[in-house]
């Protein structure tokens, strides 16, 4: 039985006052400034459903809550929707690539 590709992995840009917490720059060392700061995470929602709850404290991150400023989707509707298993994958690896490219990223 083939699973549903119902799962979405999705990017929000955060503020770069994101960059005054100590521990999300101790996590993000490769960081070039003036790059962004993004929040990478995977969600069974929509996407803008997901980072709606995130700004109103529905099991949200703190850093998106506070920092979240907009979804990016030039970096993620390429590939969304999929499955479960690949949208574990995928999360990885888009986070991979963009601390990679010297953003600051966010991971739960």
């Amino acid at each position: 039985m083939r699973r549903r590709a119902r799962y979405h992995v999705y990017v929000v840009e955060l503020s770069p006052a994101v960059l005054q917490e100590a521990r999300f720059r101790r996590c993000n060392p490769g960081y070039i400034d003036g790059k962004p700061c993004v929040y990478v995470g995977m969600t069974g929602l929509d996407p803008d459903v997901r980072f709606d709850k995130h700004k109103a404290g529905i099991q949200s991150n703190p850093y998106v809550r506070r920092y979240g400023l907009r979804l990016l989707p030039d970096l993620f509707e390429g590939f969304n929707p999929m499955t479960y298993d690949d949208a574990v994958t995928r999360e990885v690896e888009v986070g991979i690539d963009l601390r990679s490219a010297g953003f600051g990223v966010w991971q739960a």
